[in-house]
């Protein structure tokens, strides 16, 4: 018979076991986009990626956002669990109370640190060979849809302006979740889109209809302000040359409460993972250490441990 000293010495040695399993696994909340997006399945397969990664180490949740002002706003009150994604430049916004966050400034947004970039949105023009048209200017008299509320659709409406196309182009009062359908009935002779490469709507346009992805010049990609991007050819369907086009980086960040050693793990894992993630999903494809450039301001300690190993290119701003 068990006495009683046997059974809680057991029990003792059950938590502790118990106790270190908790303390072995790192639980972080991924803030991206709205669900059904590109880029919340990019959390997704990301969450995937760093559980298989770490063997089960860090266990990633995604969590459902409004949008990037939404994502860096609430680091305000976030925990060192907190991981979130966002164009860099809405970061120095934040941490100067300039644009949205006018006003609701914040010394812990001084606290923002860059991990890793993700894909960027990429400025995508679509537009049915039908339509006959070459390059941007060829958009002149025809029938562009923009959608609202985007940022594919404010950068789209800045490129009209920019290259003397405003009032020149009819812009059609349909939802960009009904350009595919609009552009194969003739409604409209193209649309504009920007997300990862390959987006979804292109790969959706290019294989059921006969399209083509315009590309800029590098004078227009010049004008624009934004990084020149190639999509390689042959990412959709009919495309047997390269698209040279502008895209806006997207970079996951957390906050000087999350500790060097999570930071490190994190960023040495989406590395290291990142052939296998492009092997399932090409958007991670377009993701290499050229886009280590378009991160402004300081990276997290952790992370800017793993990339000194690593040989990365690191600016004296990033450091």
């Amino acid at each position: 018979m068990i006495n009683s000293a046997v059974l809680a010495g057991l029990g003792l040695a059950a938590s502790v076991i118990l106790t270190s399993g908790v303390q072995a696994e790192t639980r972080i909340t991924y803030k991206s986009a709205k669900a059904g997006s590109s880029y919340y399945q990019m959390g997704v397969e990301l969450a995937e990626a760093m559980k298989s990664g770490t063997n089960g180490e860090i266990i990633v949740t995604v969590e459902e956002s409004q949008g990037s002002v939404q994502n860096v706003m609430e680091a305000r009150g976030r925990g060192g669990d907190y991981v979130f994604t966002t164009p860099p430049a809405l970061v120095a916004s934040a941490q100067g109370a300039k644009g949205p966050f006018d006003g609701k400034g914040s010394p812990k947004f001084d606290d923002i640190r860059a991990l890793f970039p993700i894909p960027s949105l990429t400025m995508h023009f679509v537009v049915s060979k039908a339509a006959g048209v070459e390059d941007l200017s060829g958009l002149e008299g025809k029938t562009l849809l923009l959608g609202k509320g985007s940022f594919g659709a404010t950068e789209g409406e800045k490129y009209l302006k920019l290259f003397g196309l405003e009032g020149k182009v009819t812009l059609a009062e349909v939802e960009l979740s009904n350009a595919v359908p609009a552009l194969k009935n003739g409604q409209i002779d193209g649309f504009v889109t920007a997300g990862s490469w390959p987006a979804p709507n292109v790969v959706e346009a290019a294989a059921s209809a006969d399209v083509s992805v315009l590309s800029l010049s590098d004078a227009q990609v010049a004008e624009t302000k934004r990084t020149r991007t190639v999509i390689p050819a042959g990412t959709y369907a009919g495309q047997d040359q390269d698209i040279v086009t502008t895209s806006l980086a997207v970079v996951a960040y957390s906050t000087l409460a999350m500790d060097e050693d999570t930071a490190y793990q994190l960023t040495k894992t989406f590395w290291e993972t990142k052939a296998k993630l492009s092997e399932s999903a090409r958007w991670w494809a377009g993701v290499d250490q050229g886009l280590m450039g378009t991160i402004e301001g300081k990276i997290h300690p952790g992370a800017l441990r793993y990339y000194k190993e690593a040989g990365f290119p690191l600016t004296d701003a990033q450091q």
